[in-house]
């Protein structure tokens, strides 16, 4: 897979390239990431990207002619980070992995000129309802997001395992020592029983997506194990709340 991020501030970026699985997936040349200054794109001699916005009003918006002239020597569907964007959930992250050229506009100051949305873009994302100072921190949260999901950057079974893949936020996770001031690690855990410990660490992915994001318990296909085990759920809360009483 092919990643291309068009940035103002290109160095914002080197962390996140040269470090852990990014860097070891692009090492592996299972991913490639280009990161691309839009100031490169600018012919005046001061290399300014950004203007005064038409209209008046506070903030500087990056002008039309450098997007235009980067996005000219890229392919891919193209993203603009935007908090007005389409929510970025699990879901939109598989559905982009289908994509083998991304690139993403990393916005900054007031947002880029509106024409540039209009004409180029293909989609806009937001990861959360709040506002960044820019955009390169979305784009660094929608790549990393996507290249885990690469074949051969993490193991299958890992990220099979995360929160939201499966509709379930995942289970509790324990190291060692077994025993940390009085602090003790789940019995089951420590029994080798493997069936049971993956009957235990499912119970626990349904309880707390039960407690915290029921919501997505909403869409999910249940197994027969998995309604028995949320029923048992349910009875241990419901007697847990009389026990309060």
């Amino acid at each position: 897979m092919k990643i291309n991020i068009l940035t103002l501030f290109p160095k914002m970026f080197e962390g996140f390239i040269t470090e852990s699985i990014i860097a070891r997936a692009i090492k592996a040349k299972l991913v490639e990431i280009n990161i691309i200054d839009i100031r490169n794109f600018c012919l005046d001699k001061h290399k300014q990207a950004d203007d005064i916005p038409f209209g008046g009003g506070s903030g500087m918006v990056i002008k039309i002619e450098p997007i235009f002239r980067a996005l000219e020597t890229v392919g891919g569907k193209v993203i603009y980070t935007s908090p007005q964007g389409r929510k970025l959930n699990q879901e939109l992250v598989k559905e982009l992995l289908l994509n083998e050229e991304l690139t993403i506009i990393a916005g900054h100051y007031e947002g880029i000129d509106e024409r540039v949305i209009e004409n180029k873009v293909d989609m806009e994302i937001s990861i959360g309802d709040f506002v960044l100072t820019g955009g390169e921190l979305a784009a660094m949260v929608i790549s990393d997001a996507i290249i885990r999901l690469v074949p051969n950057v993490i193991k299958k079974e890992s990220y099979e395992n995360d929160s939201f893949f499966n509709s379930l936020l995942d289970y509790p996770h324990y190291t060692r020592p077994a025993e940390y001031r009085g602090l003790k690690v789940p019995e089951i855990l420590l029994s080798g029983h493997h069936k049971k410990i993956n009957e235990w660490r499912l119970k626990e992915s349904l309880k707390r997506t039960y407690l915290r994001r029921k919501d997505l318990l909403e869409k999910r296909e249940f197994t027969k194990l998995e309604k028995r085990l949320l029923e048992e759920i349910k009875i241990e809360l419901l007697k847990g709340k009389e026990n309060e009483k």
